[in-house]
């Protein structure tokens, strides 16, 4: 099952104004409109079959109503969504919002430290983890266009996190640090961490052939999946561009937009045993 395994849909009310917010933030001109109708059209034209799509809450107080609309993301579109949920260390009552989440059907989590104005190596984040590193594979924003000690998300932090909880399973976004590829090829690469797997997303608009093959070369080619950061990039585009860039065969790209689904298990294949009912 080929699975974007990095996607964004907001809110209809409030999803032009997030999608201005990216381009300012990023100084991009966003490929989607930020809605889940347009990511689903897109999706289809990449012959994806499902998308993963990440909420995060900026503030405590958001937990809750990101939560709730990944909950309906993924209830309304069962076939073709995989909603990953969200946690914050400043949102004190965790633990049952852990359990409501699970009992939903969620089965991932987003961190995004820089936007959700935290560092990945506050302590408050432990006991979570410990909590939720069964349940929940989490999807974690890495890296920006700064120092590792400036960043609030670096290779070097997850490197530390990943040691500290070997049953954690966590996806590295952006091939392990987003503008920061040096620092993820010194702090993540090769086959040292048996919990890591990385997205490709928001890298090949940057990144030289040289770059995209060291890369692909650096991390285990089972442990790579597929992914666009829409509505930033477009999965067309972004099918293209990867493959082009890194000299991929069509058997290749194939295998790394698959690779999520032995990752998500039953999140992935639930559509097809529907199906087949």
């Amino acid at each position: 099952m080929y699975i974007d395994i990095h996607t964004h849909a907001f809110h209809p009310k409030i999803a032009h104004k997030a999608v201005d917010h990216l381009n300012d933030f990023y100084s991009v001109n966003c490929a989607g409109d930020g809605t889940i109708a347009h990511l689903l059209e897109r999706e289809r034209k990449a012959e994806m079959e499902k998308c993963v799509v990440l909420c995060a809450a900026t503030a405590p107080a958001q937990v809750i109503p990101a939560n709730n609309y990944a909950i309906t993301l993924q209830k309304e579109h069962e076939d073709r969504v995989i909603a990953f949920g969200t946690v914050h260390p400043g949102y004190e009552d965790w633990e049952s919002e852990l359990k409501r989440i699970k009992a939903a059907g969620i089965r991932g989590i987003k961190l995004h430290p820089d936007f959700q104005s935290f560092w990945l190596d506050d302590p408050r984040l432990l006991p979570i983890f410990e909590a939720a590193q069964k349940d929940f594979v989490f999807e974690i924003h890495i890296g920006d266009k700064t120092t590792p000690a400036q960043n609030p998300s670096c290779p070097y932090k997850l490197a530390a996190i990943l040691r500290q909880f070997p049953g954690m399973r966590v996806i590295a976004a952006h091939f392990g640090g987003y503008r920061m590829w040096a620092h993820a090829l010194d702090a993540l690469a090769g086959n040292r961490f048996e919990n890591l797997w990385f997205d490709t997303s928001s890298t090949t608009p940057f990144a030289t052939p040289l770059l995209a093959k060291k890369l692909l070369g650096a991390f285990p080619r089972e442990r790579i999946l597929f992914g666009t950061d829409w509505p930033l990039y477009d999965p067309v585009e972004e099918r293209q561009r990867l493959q082009r860039l890194a000299s991929l065969t069509d058997a290749e790209m194939e295998t790394i937009m698959s690779n999520a689904t032995s990752l998500l298990g039953d999140s992935a294949t639930q559509a097809k045993s529907q199906h087949s009912h």
